[in-house]
Order: structure tokens, then sequence, then C-alpha cells
């Protein structure tokens, strides 16, 4: 019996071998001809399936595969198949495969296109808008639908990815400043019922398949949510957020016109991947064609759960890291894309990260790569193996989210009602010493006070995420709500405004939540995932309520895109630079001194206060022009002042320079 897993051990190395030159390209179209192509078990013998219409119910042929040299299988079906679907069938139910580029309603059945009839007029002049370092990057998180489906957005294709193709919302973003735009997964995913979200497409081909006087029932067309943290087609667009899922290519030209539009206003465009793990395993592609292959197991025979989500991918599987690498390079040839951002980054293995990160560089070293640098729980894997924060020093030009600076100043995320350096308690400011020279090491900084990192773990700024928000927490507003009791809409403001100086000015690459201009709320809830628009949409009418609160980010923005002071991009620039001053408990200082990075300012000193009494600062004595007080920003300055002392007033930040 050993001798037989032994046996069957070594035959799958040698197909693994056989197959390294495997792209996953399963589909191939021409008008002549489709090839498909399936990397599975040899004692699988898949059958190919090809449909009239979508939904596995007008079968035209099924197709015996045939398994070649190379390790994978593969079939030759003559005449012209575009408009018709398939599937694969090896015995575990029918699939479109794990490499689909086009699917039917819901992701079943994998549709026969051809891509280059999806690209919109003069994509073929869509340009990446230049980003010389990541530093120069600001980078807004957004979720489609929760951007545009308010009915005070003023946007007509509320939750669509044509939403981001309108004029109000490409003003908006160009007038706030951001250049990078974050998007929650966008491939399609298992969460929401694509049939359920128009009546009228739905009635239009629900009769379709139906025999004659038969009507269909109606579902609940409620409105449905998700974030999308639920892959099941990794490599298509999400049908919910196209105007037509039924129709293949609709979804995949629309994700192309919303990438054209953002790159013609100057703003790049970041994919949010979930590569960790999968909806589900028993229903998964991965699971129909290669059976446990893609997934880690514990020694026990269970399936590991580092994802918190019932299961963990086996980034370490050379198949699977191939995927991984060939889904990557598939999002930026086809369409355009210009980062990405790894959903639990630490239950991939180093050194998947860091090949993906050699790939990607062959074809634009500008890609920004960065992720979440731990996992949901205990994955089986080797813990120095993994992505995870503690690591990024072994994964050059790769990014992480820095925990230390988000909950030093509004408290730890295990907890939403304590706060920090925000709610005016000391502690916290060597945490925030350490966000803003951006996770690297710096003989100012002691270590052994920094909040869950007792060493560097960032070996040049561009490595950490400085943010104080993003989508999968409470919004800023609604967590100094519950952390500091009886706070009022003055003090919120103060804060909110005082929170994102801290990131904004920081040496690593800046990052904020949608609508967080606008003093976004949630009414409380930490994980909305799942909850209502009336949760999770942007109420556009705050603009006009708070007007004072989006000029300043524009204006905190500007700033630091006119100051390369606060954006060095260099580990040995920063410790050059990089100054912090004296300050009493409750507050941080620092000077960026003697021209930063080629500023036109001399000597930038940043003071960030959080208590709730006004303190004075030892200054080098110098004549000073003052650009941020008292909530406000003005880069000509409000007024001059010479000193070695400056007063900073309660919960704010004072920016002045020489």
């Amino acid at each position: 019996m050993r001798k037989l897993v032994l046996l069957a051990a070594l035959t799958l190395a040698i197909n693994l071998s056989k197959a390294q030159d495997f792209r996953f390209d399963e589909v191939t179209y021409t008008p002549e001809k489709t090839t498909f192509r399936l990397f599975a078990p040899k004692s699988s013998k898949p059958r190919l399936r090809i449909y009239q219409k979508d939904g596995m119910s007008s079968r035209m042929k099924a197709v015996k595969m045939k398994y070649n040299q190379q390790g994978y299988w593969q079939a030759e079906v003559k005449g012209n198949l575009k408009d018709k679907f398939y599937t694969f069938d090896c015995g575990k139910g029918e699939t479109p495969g794990v490499f689909a580029k086009a699917v039917g309603i819901n992701g079943k059945c994998g549709a026969i296109i051809d891509m280059k009839e999806t690209n919109p007029e003069g994509w073929e002049h869509d340009k990446r808008p230049v980003v010389k370092s990541p530093a120069d990057l600001v980078i807004y998180e957004m979720h489609h639908r929760d951007f545009s489906v308010s009915p005070t957005s003023g946007i007509e294709n509320k939750g669509k990815f044509l939403a981001l193709t309108e004029e109000k919302a490409i003003n908006h973003l160009k007038t706030l400043g951001v250049n990078a735009i974050h998007i929650l997964p966008s491939y399609d995913y298992g969460s929401v019922d694509e049939t359920r979200i128009d009546e009228d497409l739905y009635m239009q081909h629900a009769y379709e398949n139906l025999p004659a006087g038969v009507f269909p029932a109606k579902p609940d067309f409620s409105p449905q949510y998700n974030w999308g943290y639920d892959p099941v087609n990794y490599n298509v667009p999400e049908g919910s957020y196209s105007t037509d899922p039924y129709e293949p290519a609709c979804r995949i030209r629309e994700f192309k016109q919303m990438v054209q539009a953002l790159h013609k206003a100057g703003i790049r465009i970041i994919l949010d991947v979930v590569y960790n793990h999968t909806y589900d395993i028993e229903h998964s592609n991965f699971q129909k064609t290669y059976p446990d292959y893609y997934y880690r197991k514990n020694t026990d025979g269970t399936y590991s759960n580092g994802s918190g989500c019932g299961n963990e991918t086996a980034s370490e599987q050379p198949m699977m890291r191939r995927f991984m690498i060939e889904s990557v390079k598939y999002w930026i040839n086809e369409y355009h894309i210009d980062g990405f951002r790894f959903d639990l980054m630490g239950v991939h293995d180093i050194e998947t990260m860091n090949q993906i990160r050699k790939a990607v560089d062959e074809i634009d070293p500008t890609i920004f790569i960065y992720g979440e640098g731990w996992s949901a729980g205990t994955c089986a894997y080797p813990q120095e193996k993994l992505g995870m924060k503690a690591h990024i020093n072994q994964m050059p030009r790769i990014a992480a989210f820095s925990d230390e600076i988000r909950d030093a100043l509004r408290g730890p995320f295990s907890d939403d009602t304590k706060g920090a350096f925000l709610a005016g308690l000391p502690g916290e400011e060597e945490s925030i010493k350490f966000g803003i020279a951006g996770a690297i090491s710096h003989p100012q900084i002691d270590m052994s006070k920094v909040n869950y990192s007792k060493e560097p773990w960032a070996n040049e700024p561009t490595q950490m995420i400085s943010y104080v928000s993003c989508h999968d927490d409470m919004c800023l507003t609604d967590r100094l709500r519950a952390s500091i009791p009886g706070i009022t809409e003055d003090e919120l403001i103060r804060l909110d405004l005082l929170a994102q100086t801290a990131v904004f000015t920081s040496q690593g690459v800046p990052f904020m939540l949608s609508g967080e201009e606008m003093l976004r709320t949630k009414k409380g809830v930490h994980n909305s995932f799942e909850s209502p628009d009336s949760i999770n949409q942007l109420d556009w009418n705050n603009l006009k309520r708070y007007p004072k609160v989006f000029e300043y980010y524009q204006k905190l923005i500007q700033l630091r895109r006119n100051h390369p002071a606060f954006r060095l991009g260099s580990a040995q620039l920063v410790r050059k630079h990089l100054e912090f001053l004296p300050s009493p408990a409750g507050t941080v200082a620092f000077r960026l001194k003697n021209h930063a990075g080629g500023d036109t300012w001399k000597n930038i000193i940043v003071i960030l206060n959080g208590s709730r009494k006004s303190c004075a600062i030892n200054v080098p004595e110098s004549n000073y022009t003052v650009v941020c007080e008292d909530d406000c920003i003005n880069e000509e300055g409000f007024n001059q002042l010479t000193a070695n002392e400056v007063e900073v007033a309660p919960q704010s930040a004072l920016i002045i320079h020489d």
C-alpha cells in the first residue's frame, strides 16, 4: 500500500513537472476552431460539454478530452463556437474551469467570446498614469455599490462599473486629489445572485429555457449586498456590477470602460484579489477540476482554515502558484490594472509573493503590490515561510498595512470602545512615530514601546501602507463616537482631520476609505460585509453639510503632492531628513529638515496634539510660516512668526516651515 502511495506521489510530481509550461489558457478561440485545455488528474477523464445557450439545458455536444505528454487534458472543436457556452466535467460536477475568462449568469458556465470585441474604442491607446514612486500614490478604497448607489450621489449607473466613467464621479475624485482607486473585489463572486439584480432582465431571459405556456416564478428582487470576498471565477468581472450580467461580454467591456475613464483622469486602479480561499470547497472550480490539490490540509486530514472562511488555498503548490502568477498577469495585460491588494497575504507563502513581484516587474515595475500582512487563523504551513507583516523585509517592493499607526491613533481593532491617541490617551506616541517613519528602522524610535512590532519590518517606507480606517472595520467617525463617549460634532471633526494629518504626512503610502472626505458613517456597524445600503452607502449631501471636511482633505492631499519632503520614498533619506522633536505625552512632533527630497521649504515641522489641552512645543529658533492650524490648511501661509516655542491647539495639528 505504501508503495502505491509513493508511486502516486511520484507520478503527480512528474505530471506537475511536465505541466510547468501550462499557462491556464483553458479556452483559445478562433473563428475556425476553439481549443480547450484543463489541468486535471490523469485518472479524471474529463468531458467537455458545449451548450447553445447559458444554463446547461441546451447541450450541443459532449467531447472527450485527451491527456497529453505535457501533463494536461486538451480538446479541439472545429467550427465557429463564438457566443456558445461550455463546461468541464471531471466527475465532481460541471465547472467552467479555474481560469474562465468569460462566463454566463452567476458564473456556472464558461462563455466563448472574442475578447477583442470587448475592447472599448481607443483601448489600444489606453495608458497607465505615470507614478514615479509608490510614495507618490494616494489610495482611495471603495466598494462599487457604496460609492454610487445613494439617490444623493447624482450618479446614473448606481452600483455599476460604469459609475466610475461618469463626470460626477470622476470630478469628485480629481478634485479630492487621489490618484489611485482600490476597488473591493470585482471578480465574479458567489454571494450575490445575478438573476435577482434587475427584474426586467430576469423576465426577458426567464422564458428562454421554459416550455411554451410555462411561466417563470419571480424571485425576490430586494437589493443584495456583499463586499465580495467569496471568489468563484477569479478572472472574470462580477456580473452584478454590469448593466447586463446575462450577456458575457457586457461585464468585460464595462470594466474596461471604467479603467479607461479613470486612466484618462490620471487615476490608477488597484484590484483587490482574494486568492487565499474560495467561496466553499465542495462547489469550487478548484475542487471540481483537481480535488484537494489547491487546498491545504491539517495533519489530521481536515481542511486548514487560515482564512477564517472555511478553507485556505495552497500557494506553495506549483500549479496554484502558477495560477496566481498567470491571473495577476492576465488582469494587467487584458484589463490594464495598475496594482493589486492581496487579501490575507499572510496566508500565502513568501516565495509565491516574490515570484508574483518578479513576473509583474517584467511587465511594468511601477505596478504596486500590497496586502494584509496577517491571516485570520492558523495556517497549515510553516509560519516563517508565510507573507506576514513581520516578513515584509523578505519581500522587496511589496507593502503591508500598518496596524501600528492605525491602532495607535484610534484604538485596537479588537475593542471598538477603547480609544488611543485621538481619545487623548498617552502611551501611543512611539507607535505613531514608527508609522510616521514608514515602519523602517530609525535611531529615534524606541521599538520596545511600539505596539505589535518590536522590530522594524519594512526595508523602505514605501513598504508600509499608512491608514486609520478601511472597509472591514468601523469607519473613522463611528470609531471616534464609540471610543469617546459624549463626543461633540466639533470635536469629532477636529479628531477626524487630525487623524488624517498623521496619515498623509507619514512617509508610508497613504490610504483612505471612500466617504471619509464627507464624514461618512456606517451607523456604528463594525463588519458591514452584508449590511444593506442604508448602512454602507455614502451620503453625498454631507459634502454640503461639512464643506470644511472635504476642503481639509483636499488641501492635505495637495500639500503632500506639492512637497516631496512628505514622500521621500527611501529609508536612507528618511533617516537623514526626519527628526523627531521632544514633546509632552499626548503629542508627536517631527521635523523634515534641510530641503528634504529637494523640497522648496527648508525645514517643515509637524506637530500632532491628541490631548484636550493646548501645549507648548520647543522648536529650533527661526522665522516660520504657518500653513496648517485650527483645522485649516493654506500653503501660502496664514501668518509669520519668529519663535523657538509654538503653541498647539487641543486636538489639532500645526504645520510650519522656514
